[in-house]
């Protein structure tokens, strides 16, 4: 894989040496419980139980039709699946084939999805026909224009059986997908995969456009996901429910679904993180362990105060993905009667968990430690000097698992790497005595609504395509639900009805979730001394009126 920045020599020797990087593929977890537990459960999707030695046997045949197509080790892929079992098939699966894919939100829409494949140049592309952008073959035939090395698309609840990915996955060779080169029996052994390569690509919060691609290798990805399955303390026993988007760093890692495999527990599928629905779910497969963003959590306890009975087998919460009030964090063992964990992560490496032996307090008020001893974190304030305990600065991290450099972004990798290879991820942080972190805001230029990241400049660039726009800008504003909410600051030309913009946003093909929450209209944006808009004057200015009613549609 070109375009890859790696660890120094010394680091990756030292990586080694200490055991956190494993000679062993990123499917070394499932493949050692299918071998010691077939018959155990490792999925339940609707009233599906798949087995680790089905999961395999699935993801195995994937693998073997893929590469008798044609496919080779090194490609990539473009995947976007919804909250099913067969997210993980096709995951799992493209480990195997030594095939690199980057995991799209199933809530992403044509404008991250063109992105995606212009950076990548996918020779594969697997979807949902229950996807908007591929109830017909249109939007495949677009990206196809874009990605001239695009030789195969499959789909999910396809009707015909050549392009069907259930059909591609049948380990039996009753189907055998279409796969006109051969069945998964003809296709040879599967490659010897390169611990050190990149597996996949993660997805980053996106401060500056769409999301940046982040290479991932079986070798850094594994240490976390086994460093966060033993500080959660997995077990076989652990039955955890997948509610928030599978392919999320969070619920993907940390320790999330693959930590689950790891320790040979099962994961339950959940289109979303509805209380009613997963309460239920959690009720009928005695699920003990869930991971949500904040937003969803007040919705869990809304939903108890309400009268729905909180769920008796639940016995871990963990919350990530977004600030978390302490006033929420305190009610959780109270009204939904489990342990809470908090969790920082990001998908470009560090992950941070309070322990859950930790006193309450801790675990109430700050956002976890780092998994590893060998996890550098520098505070600095923006001069650079290393702030004290308790001070505010930012976060500068390197480690075994954080990676060197986003795909194909030298401007951007030169400014968020220092010589020393410490990577800023623009949190603004306070680091106690014992290493604890807590979150108190971020340098980068974007909001976090209810864990989905949106990229402020991203929007306003969009805004400002519509030829009545003259300024904008994206800014936040507190939500109780969300955390945060956005709002778009216009200056126009002539007067436009809200429903108008959004029409427009949606026209470029924007995801729902970066679709602005309000609209405020001025004469003028306030600016800085040096003629930029000045975001914390604007807020100041529109703050009093978030709570007006908005204009009618």
């Amino acid at each position: 894989m070109t375009d890859f920045t790696p660890w120094p020599d010394d680091l990756a020797q030292r990586y080694r040496q200490k055991g956190y990087w494993l000679d062993a593929p990123l499917t070394r977890g499932l493949e050692t419980q299918a071998r010691a537990r077939p018959e155990a459960c490792a999925i339940r999707c609707g009233a599906r139980a798949i087995s680790y030695g089905a999961l395999d046997r699935m993801a195995t045949a994937l693998a073997r039709r893929l590469l008798a197509r044609g496919l080779r080790p090194g490609d990539t892929a473009l995947v976007q699946l919804p909250n099913r079992a067969e997210f993980f098939v096709t995951f799992l699966a493209l480990l195997k084939a030594g095939i690199t894919p980057v995991n799209a939100l199933f809530s992403h829409r044509a404008l991250e999805l063109r992105s995606y494949a212009e950076q990548l140049r996918p020779r594969l592309l697997i979807a949902a026909r229950s996807h908007p952008l591929f109830h017909d073959d249109r939007f495949a035939a677009e990206l196809r224009a874009r990605s001239d090395r695009l030789a195969l698309c499959l789909y999910l609840d396809d009707p015909d059986p050549a392009q069907d990915l259930a059909a591609w996955a049948a380990p039996d060779g009753a189907e055998d997908g279409g796969a006109e080169d051969g069945g998964a029996e003809d296709a040879g052994p599967l490659p010897r995969i390169d611990p050190g390569a990149v597996a996949f690509f993660q997805l980053s919060g996106g401060s500056t456009g769409t999301p940046k691609l982040i290479p991932r290798t079986h070798a850094d990805y594994d240490y976390s996901i086994r460093a966060s399955a033993e500080i959660c303390a997995l077990t076989p026993d652990t039955v955890f429910l997948c509610a928030l988007p599978a392919p999320h760093n969070y619920v993907l890692s940390s320790p999330g679904a693959l930590g689950v495999f790891h320790a040979g527990g099962t994961v339950v599928m959940a289109p979303t993180p509805e209380p009613q629905l997963c309460f239920e779910l959690i009720a009928r497969h005695r699920v003990t362990m869930v991971a949500l963003v904040p937003s969803a959590v007040g919705l869990w306890l809304e939903a108890v105060r309400g009268g729905l009975a909180a769920p008796e087998s639940l016995a871990l919460l963990q919350v990530g993905g977004a600030s978390f009030a302490e006033a929420l964090a305190r009610q959780v063992p109270e009204l939904l009667g489990c342990a809470l964990q908090q969790v920082f992560g990001m998908a470009e490496g560090l992950v941070n968990y309070t322990r859950l032996d930790d006193p309450p307090e801790r675990i109430f008020t700050t956002q976890g430690r780092p998994i590893s001893p060998d996890d550098e974190i520098r505070v600095r304030d923006a001069t650079g000097r290393d702030c004290a305990p308790g001070e505010t600065g930012q976060l500068w991290v390197r480690g075994p698992y954080t990676f060197r450099g986003y795909f194909r972004s030298p401007a951007q990798n030169a400014a968020a790497f220092d010589a020393e290879g410490f990577y800023h991820s623009g949190d603004l942080v306070q680091r106690d005595a014992a290493g604890y972190l807590r979150v108190v805001g971020r340098v980068k230029d974007q909001i976090n609504r209810g864990g989905e990241k949106i990229a402020a400049e991203e929007i306003e660039a969009l805004l400002l395509r519509h030829p009545e726009v003259m300024q904008a800008a994206l800014v936040s504003e507190p939500d109780p639900r969300l955390g945060e909410r956005s709002c778009a600051c216009l200056v126009l030309r002539q007067p436009l009805r809200p429903v108008v913009l959004r029409r427009h946003l949606i026209a470029a093909g924007v995801a729902d979730y970066k679709l602005p929450d309000r609209f405020a209209f001025l004469d003028a944006m306030p600016l800085t001394p040096v003629g930029k808009i000045d975001k914390r004057a604007l807020r100041a200015a529109i703050l009093p009126a978030a709570d007006a009613p908005q204009p009618t549609p």
